[in-house]
């Protein structure tokens, strides 16, 4: 008797708003020679804990999840990936501000001034 093992295909971590994904282009277009792609991670800082901090990479790195997008590769840190499921980027643009934006429902709470979460 032989035992079949399937691979389900599994939904990305957190999923990317076509402005994101637009925004992830524009970076990418002037990125440094050696980025390979942009990173998302959850560093421990700001008054509630965690951040979240977008950064060029010039390399992969083991536990990183990659999302292929049309302008190129977004990782998400493999130690961030539990803190980030389900969670939405969005790229937003006003008169004053400009910058990512997470509906992140593992977030508990958050500091006043919206820099860092709990979870």
């Amino acid at each position: 008797m032989t035992v079949e093992t399937r691979t389900r295909a599994r939904p990305a971590a957190v999923i990317l708003t076509p402005a994101a994904e637009q925004r992830i282009t524009d970076l990418m277009a002037q990125a440094p020679q050696d980025a390979i792609g942009v990173r998302l991670s959850t560093p421990r800082r700001g008054c509630s804990g965690l951040a979240y901090s977008v950064d060029y990479v010039s390399e992969e790195t083991k536990f990183d999840e990659k999302i292929e997008t049309p302008g190129g590769a977004f990782y998400i840190d493999g130690a961030s990936v539990l803190y980030l499921v389900g969670s939405t980027m969005d790229w937003v643009e006003d008169d004053f501000t400009a910058g990512f934006v997470f509906n992140n429902p593992n977030a508990k709470g958050s500091c006043g001034c919206g820099e860092s979460f709990t979870v």
